[in-house]
């Protein structure tokens, strides 16, 4: 056998590390100790495997609602209590089809170690939505990836449900998720089951149901909605599929902006949740190329039907408008009724009268036939002849002769 001390090379490679080492030293000032480098991390940290294998793990404390388990990946007290949180609203809101999977890295592994990944998350509450929603939802990996460190953020959406703490009430008809507190829950549930009803008034329809989602903020409201900060801060409420997939079937639901919502009083409360229930049960926001003012107008319209307001109080900003510039040449916008127009107020307002005036002139039951065919992907112009025998141009004027009317009472 060849004795190791018979090779010197290994020898001679550790010496000349160690002449390295000794002249670089030998630079040094007295009074510049030498300090070792920060160690940078390596994406060799990264570790999908290990993350997948903790995901499983959650999906599974999930399913079983176990809420020890899914604390138990955390990486500290903080993602223990929210892994906890995430299990429990689960639970309550009876969520099925929950699945977690690893898609990719988002940028470089952090000087601790912890990495943060895309993951396609899939939910669906049972009874309540048709089909699953799915997101990718930023997830931070510790510990080599068998713990979670934090869920949301990013470029990615932050459903309400695994953001943190949460209560839940489930009826028949309808359920609420509140963000720990954020606003009562008691009379939300009231105002939303009677929203439902007011909805199914007009509509004739007896099976629908409601899903309301109330964020912590309003930016947790656009993280909810995968929306850029700000285009939400003026509303009250936005009904928008779970996911923001806009297709048939897609579970619609409607989300709640508490620094807004909080300002509002029980009437108000009332007719803004009633508009939305028109939307949600209507899935509006699954459809396309139907007029904002139809969509917006006839919610109003329902959700106004029976409340015992002046119109000074109903059409007050339109009225306003028309008595300082005359009334509008079209039919409001789609522009106008942005969600960041000027205006937007006074368009509301302009669209319901739009659907007053068909109402009056045709009868409501035309009115909900003509709204139902056109979100069904009727022509609008052909149905708006079938029910009421006008044009676009007949509408326009009698609408500039209602928004007229309206404008010189007591003016």
């Amino acid at each position: 056998m060849r004795s190791a001390l018979a090779d010197p090379a290994p020898v001679r490679l550790l010496l000349a590390g160690v002449v390295l080492a000794v002249a670089a030293l030998s630079g040094c000032q007295d009074d510049e100790p030498y300090v070792a480098p920060t160690p940078t991390a390596s994406t060799d940290a990264i570790a999908p495997a290990a993350a997948t294998r903790t995901l499983d793990d959650l999906e599974r404390a999930l399913r079983r609602r176990d809420a020890d388990a899914a604390a138990e990946l955390g990486a500290d007290d903080a993602a223990q209590d929210l892994l906890r949180s995430v299990a429990e609203t689960a639970a309550a809101l009876d969520l099925v089809d929950v699945t977690f999977t690893y898609l990719t890295e988002n940028g470089q592994v952090a000087a601790d170690g912890s990495w943060t990944a895309a993951i396609a998350t899939t939910w669906r509450i049972d009874g309540f939505d048709e089909r699953s929603a799915r997101a990718d939802i930023e997830f931070a990996f510790a510990d080599g990836g068998t713990r979670v460190g934090a869920i949301g953020g990013g470029v990615g959406r932050t459903p309400v449900w695994i953001s943190g703490p949460a209560a839940v009430r489930r009826t028949d008809d309808v359920v609420v998720l509140v963000a720990d507190g954020v606003v009562p829950m008691r009379p939300l549930v009231t105002v939303s089951e009677q929203a439902l009803v007011v909805a199914q008034r007009v509509l004739g329809r007896s099976a629908e149901q409601l899903v309301i989602e109330v964020p912590a903020s309003s930016d947790a409201l656009h993280a909810a909605l995968g929306q850029p900060p700000g285009t939400y801060d003026a509303v009250v409420a936005v009904t928008a599929t779970a996911d923001g997939a806009n297709v048939p079937g897609a579970p619609v639901h409607v989300f709640i902006n508490p620094d807004v919502y909080r300002a509002q009083g029980p009437l108000s409360a009332q007719v803004v949740l009633s508009h939305e229930a028109v939307h949600a049960v209507t899935a509006t926001p699954t459809t396309s190329g139907v007029e904002n003012w139809l969509l917006e107008g006839f919610a109003d319209y329902v959700a106004l039907r029976d409340v015992d307001l002046p119109v000074s109080r109903t059409a007050g900003q339109i009225i306003g408008q028309v008595r300082r510039d005359g009334v509008p040449e079209a039919l409001p916008s789609r522009l106008d009724l942005d969600t960041r127009a000027q205006h937007l107020g006074a368009a509301y307002e302009a669209s319901w009268l739009v659907c007053v005036t068909l109402a009056e002139h045709g009868g409501e039951d035309a009115l909900v036939a003509f709204y139902e065919a056109v979100v069904d992907g009727a022509g609008l112009e052909a149905e708006l002849r079938r029910h009421f025998g006008w044009t676009i141009g007949d509408l326009t004027r009698a609408w500039q002769d209602t928004l007229s009317s309206v404008s010189s009472v007591g003016g």
